[in-house]
């Protein structure tokens, strides 16, 4: 009986039944294309800080800050004077620990041993400073007349001057990071793919080989089976690596090993790569090891949303404000109207729903007809709702905006992401990306659909419903002619 009465309803009273569905349609849709548009700006966003960081990394951990000129040195570079004026090129290389903060290797074992932590390796950044050039002495060249003393006894000195002569110098300042080759899954080079040559073998912990930056290589014209000299260290270059987004994590890469001998510092590193067992436990692991692991700073990338500027940060923010909060207003909007239209339809059948309380049904049976009719209202919004979400989803996939993300705000010093590269002291320098926006629809959205159109349906009901059980059978007879 309430199936057959439900559908006799529904199909009498089409145009309002499809007012209903179409205003929580319309809600449900603006629903599922801010979400899924903000999932899509999640992506872009996860894209762009992926080149901070690498593949595979969910948080560093590094050494934390020290206080301001604590533990900070400046490089010095010394060359001998040359006797005999024929000048002559000197050099000098200074490899120094990118932002003078270190720690022990053994903090890499500490960290692996974490709970929640699945693997965990560490790194060396280095900069390395190169001053190469020439002195030249001056002649002097001698005036006319020899200068007399102002006094008994004083000596003359000769009149002229000094011409020619100075120095010119050329100064060099590239990156190097030490990894740890026997774990190519993770650390800086996982941020950058290998465009020509190959990558380290696990074997050469300690061999003499880099790996280039496709931006440096084209620069110094390396390529595969060139020799970089580091620190009057030869190196052969086996691949060349291009970063897939942002800038490189350095110029050279090297064996960990080497880059602690070339710095000085043995069984240090800067930088410990960790990957988590579940992306969802990121902020457990990120306190745990800040409790067990004093000293030292974890960095996620929640922690470098903020250094993610330009249209990418601004959508996002709109999308995460203005358009969650149009959301709820038009969802509220639509479940008023829903409500106000049900108990508006409930006051035009007071007679039918008095005949029938005066035939025997109960106010219970009346209400749960009246909620009946609006859960089914509400399924038919949803319906049409997830059905123009999805279209716009697709519609916003299909065109594929163009947003850019511009990465800055780091500095070398201390920096423990590649992305944020110079020397210490030195800003980043900025770099703008561009990517397409993607709206992806997931289960749980289209999940949340359908709770949102139960929820309508079951508040337009309880308008109805309390409207139909304050109705008495004295009110159908009234009406009556």
């Amino acid at each position: 009986m309430f199936f057959t009465y439900l559908r006799r309803e529904l199909r009498r009273r089409r145009k309002a039944a499809l007012v209903v569905a179409s205003g929580l349609a319309l809600g449900i849709a603006l629903v599922i294309v801010v979400t899924s548009v903000s999932a899509g700006m999640g992506k872009a966003q996860e894209k762009v800080l992926q080149s901070l960081y690498g593949l595979g990394t969910d948080m560093t951990v590094t050494k934390a800050a020290a206080p301001a000129g604590s533990g900070s040195e400046r490089p010095r570079f010394r060359f001998d004077a040359q006797d005999d004026g024929s000048g002559g090129e000197q050099s000098s290389d200074r490899v120094m620990v990118q932002g003078f903060q270190t720690l022990a290797s053994s903090t890499v074992g500490e960290v692996d041993g974490q709970s929640g932590v699945a693997d965990a390796v560490g790194g060396l950044s280095l900069q390395v400073l190169k001053v190469s050039g020439e002195f030249t002495r001056g002649r002097f060249q001698q005036g006319g007349g020899g200068g007399q003393g102002g006094g008994r006894g004083a000596q003359p000195s000769p009149q002229g001057r000094v011409e020619g002569g100075g120095a010119d110098f050329d100064v060099n300042n590239y990156s190097v990071y030490g990894t740890d080759v026997t774990e190519p899954a993770l650390g800086p080079l996982t941020s950058s793919r290998i465009t020509s040559g190959r990558t380290f073998t696990t074997g050469e912990t300690n061999a003499k080989v880099a790996v280039a930056d496709s931006a440096y290589a084209k620069e110094k014209k390396l390529k595969t089976g060139s020799v970089v000299t580091v620190k009057n260290k030869k190196f052969e270059v086996v691949g060349i690596a291009t970063a897939d987004s942002g800038d490189a994590a350095a110029d050279l890469y090297i064996p960990l090993k080497q880059a602690q001998t070339l710095a000085d510092a043995k069984d240090k590193v800067t930088t410990i790569y960790v990957k988590a067992t579940d992306s969802q436990r990121i902020g457990g692991v990120k306190a745990e090891i800040q409790k067990n692991i004093p000293g030292t700073t974890v960095t996620t990338s929640a922690d470098l949303v903020d250094t993610v500027s330009g249209s990418l940060s601004t959508a996002s923010s709109l999308a995460a404000s203005v358009g969650r909060w149009l959301s709820v207003a038009v969802l509220v909007a639509a479940f008023l109207v829903a409500g106000l239209l049900t108990s508006a339809a409930v006051s035009r059948r007071v007679r039918e729903f008095g005949t029938l309380k005066a035939l025997g049904w109960k106010s219970g049976r009346v209400t749960g007809q009246v909620v009946g009719e609006a859960v089914v209202n509400g399924l038919v919004g949803g319906a049409l709702g997830i059905a123009l979400g999805l279209a716009g989803a697709y519609a916003v996939t299909a065109v594929s905006p163009t947003l850019q993300a511009q990465l800055g705000g780091g500095t070398g010093a201390g920096g423990g992401f590649g992305g944020f590269r110079g020397g210490p002291g030195r800003a980043a320098a900025a770099k703008t990306l561009d990517v397409a926006l993607t709206a992806p629809v997931s289960l749980t959205t289209i999940a949340l659909a359908v709770a949102l159109a139960v929820t309508g349906g079951l508040v337009a009901g309880a308008f109805g419903g309390w409207r139909a059980s304050r109705l008495r059978p004295a009110d159908a007879l009234r009406r009556v002619e």
